[in-house]
């Protein structure tokens, strides 16, 4: 504990973590608060201070440190660690004793076991050490509390931390100890106790948790068809701190999926919108990674786009005592990872009030879409779906009778979901390299064989110099077949 830190726990007095005393002389004393401290959250000691008077400095011998730390040792069971240290304050000599909350619980001060309570030390009753015990064979399996192998000062995404600062102070949904100090924020948020990021920490708050951790990956399919199979679109793996991946792979959702459009009676202009209700998908994205079981490093999550449905998957089975069926009816929130989800719940990305499932199936009902369901199995995961209706019943009924006979069936199974949103893009006439950019595809052969040769055969687009097919000069233009392709969609969706 260094000299700025000490001054930080004068400043906030005596509480739960923090305790004074004016002297070392009283060894008993310490002892029992040390002990206090181990079984509880931990704390810290600070010696030649009083509440009343401030610092009054101790008078001490050059190794009082060493024979202290002795004392604890010899004296405290099983053998625990606890810093000791001298700094002077205000010219004056102050010790320091800083406690870490116990690993080996309950521990025992000569044979009796203290606890801490408010700003109280006292002997543990019968029930509060079963308490203990039970607490212990709960608490490691908690990943999240578990000390990370990150470097708290290398390996920090600190404007990652100042962006969840300023977004959690935004809200006023808590007060920090000082804002400024990194450590202290931490340690507010509960990922960093003594100078360590905790795993939780790690997968929020440093630059690349899979270095560490592979199971933070998302690994993110677009397939041509709905049958998962070698042929992706797109395909990307994302990694980074959490709040990074979780857009990155939205976004990936976003560029995958074709969007819906309709003309509303008055507006002359068509509204474009995304096909899965953005807050139904984003609350799946968010609730798959804040719920996932981490614990697993072969785990992870992993997105599967298909032409007429998206899979969010997530390692690990649904927690204890929720189902499918209760997911539908809310009411149920059991976190997994209660400190990643906090910080979730901080920054605005979600609420812990379990209405999350039951907002994604009102989003998509809203929409026209049908409810999206899950699927979990303690071997395979946790699988939520959102489908969209298949083209063919949808558009066919709309073109038929407005398209000429030699359209309707190409319309039916030919439209894919590609050539779609090339004709929601081709607004003029557009060169293929320009078509490829504002759609925000990079593989020109790709872009080739799924958007611009499809759409051809079908003639819903045309060339422009159609005689010298390889032209550099050559754009393409939506042909009137294309047009009426996209008015029955437009109907559709108005319906």
């Amino acid at each position: 504990m260094n000299l700025k830190q000490i001054k930080t726990l004068l400043s906030l007095g005596e509480n739960q973590r923090v305790e004074f005393k004016s002297s070392i002389r009283n060894l008993e004393e310490l002892g029992r608060t040390v002990c206090g401290f181990l079984n509880s959250a931990g704390g810290y000691l600070i010696c030649g201070v009083s509440e009343s008077e401030g610092v009054i400095g101790i008078e001490s011998s050059h190794d009082a440190v060493t024979k202290l730390e002795r004392y604890l040792l010899e004296h405290i069971s099983p053998k625990a660690f606890v810093a000791v240290q001298a700094e002077e304050l205000d010219k004056k000599l102050v010790i320091s004793i800083e406690v870490p909350a116990g690993s080996d619980v309950p521990y025992a001060f000569k044979d009796v076991i203290y606890i801490r309570t408010g700003e109280l030390t006292q002997v543990a009753k019968s029930q509060t050490i079963r308490d203990i015990v039970m607490r212990h064979q709960v608490e490691p399996e908690r990943w999240e509390r578990r000390f990370s192998f990150a470097d708290i000062e290398r390996d920090l995404d600190v404007q990652e931390i100042r962006t969840t600062i300023a977004e959690a102070g935004n809200v006023r949904r808590v007060l920090f100890r000082d804002a400024k100090d990194i450590s202290m924020v931490l340690e507010d948020f509960s990922v960093a106790r003594y100078g360590r990021l905790t795993n939780g920490g790690d997968v929020l708050f440093s630059t690349n948790p899979a270095i560490r951790l592979p199971q933070t990956r998302i690994r993110a399919m677009c397939y041509s068809s709905d049958k998962a199979g070698d042929t992706f679109i797109d395909m990307k793996s994302f990694e980074g701190p959490l709040h990074r991946i979780f857009e990155d792979a939205y976004a990936f959702i976003i560029r995958n999926t074709s969007s819906s459009s309709k003309f509303i009676k008055g507006n002359p202009k068509r509204l474009d919108a995304p096909l899965y209700p953005e807050e139904a998908v984003r609350e799946a994205l968010i609730n798959a990674l804040a719920h996932r079981d981490y614990s697993a490093a072969s785990g992870g999550v992993s997105i599967h786009v298909y032409p007429h449905r998206l899979e969010i998957w997530n390692s690990g089975a649904l927690p204890e005592g929720v189902t499918e069926q209760s997911l539908l009816k809310g009411q149920i929130s059991i976190l997994r990872n209660p400190d990643i989800a906090h910080v979730l719940y901080l920054r605005g990305f979600m609420e812990k009030a379990g209405r999350g499932s039951v907002l994604m199936v009102q989003k998509c009902l809203d929409s026209g879409l049908p409810s999206p369901f899950w699927k979990s199995d303690p071997k395979l995961g946790v699988t939520v779906t959102f489908s969209t209706p298949e083209v063919t019943p949808e558009v066919t009924p709309e073109v038929t009778p407005e398209v000429t006979p030699e359209v309707t069936p190409e319309v039916t199974p030919e439209v894919t979901p590609e050539v779609i949103k090339l004709l929601k893009h081709l607004t003029s006439e557009m060169s293929r390299g320009d078509l490829q950019e504002v759609i925000g595809l990079r593989d020109a052969e790709h872009f080739r064989k799924s958007y611009i040769i499809p759409a051809l055969e079908i003639k819903a687009i045309e060339m422009t110099i159609p005689e010298k097919p390889t032209s550099s000069k050559q754009k393409y233009r939506i042909s009137s077949v294309g047009e009426r392709i996209l008015a029955g969609l437009a109907n559709n969706s108005a319906r």
